[in-house]
């Protein structure tokens, strides 16, 4: 059986537990929370970084949760989270990327920034990141203008990274109601059983969240 290390509270965890569900993948999960000190350990011998998820299948040791979806697609092809064909895999691979890269590590300088306390408080890095998350929501915004997924392909890793991504960003820098393609997107993504699945996983964790977690979702 595959041995998911990971959080319930954490966005990247999420990305590859919507897979393995998605997939109708059984594994054996491992919350490297502190309840779990001995997870902990057993993560870093295999990746001495220490960042999760990491996925083990017998001798082989997977992190990085594309990579980590990719390899899913291997073991068990169907349904895909990558399409088959060249321009459409392109295409997810891309927004991917997107949510990865321009969402979620973008949230994270303000979450760092609540982290760090008033004393480390640097406005223009938040301020900066604000921006950033509002230039991105208005271009998801127009990308999403005909409902459905990340793409049209179907739900693929683009939607794996999107529902992490979106459901933290949001609660750190609300999309704005006018982006109602962006905020029904965000909404579809939460009612995937799925996605539902981890976030009912991670209530018992939002005392986590700093500077505290909104009251909905």
């Amino acid at each position: 059986m595959l041995i998911l290390y990971a959080h319930p509270f954490s966005s990247y965890s999420w990305k590859a537990q919507i897979a393995l569900v998605e997939k109708g993948i059984d594994y054996d999960y491992r919350s490297v929370d502190p309840e779990y000190p001995e997870h902990g350990e057993h993560l870093r011998a295999l990746w001495p970084v220490g960042k999760f998820p990491l996925l083990v299948d017998g001798d082989r040791t997977l992190f990085e949760t594309s990579i980590i979806i990719e390899y899913l697609d291997r073991v068990r092809p169907e349904p895909r989270l990558i399409p088959a064909d060249p321009d459409a895999a392109l295409r997810v691979r891309q927004m991917d990327r997107i949510f990865d890269l321009h969402v979620m590590a973008v949230m994270q300088e303000i979450v760092n920034d609540r982290i760090r306390g008033p004393e480390g408080h640097a406005p223009m890095i938040v301020d900066k990141a604000r921006a950033a998350l509002d230039t991105i929501y208005r271009w998801l915004d127009t990308q999403l203008a005909g409902g459905g997924w990340a793409t049209l392909d179907g739900f693929t890793l683009a939607d794996c990274a999107a529902a992490p991504s979106l459901f933290y960003a949001d609660w750190v820098h609300e999309i704005p109601a006018e982006l109602t393609n962006l905020r029904g997107y965000r909404a579809r993504l939460l009612a995937r059983p799925s996605v539902a699945r981890a976030i009912d996983g991670a209530r018992p964790y939002r005392h986590y969240f700093p500077g505290g977690a909104p009251d909905r979702d």
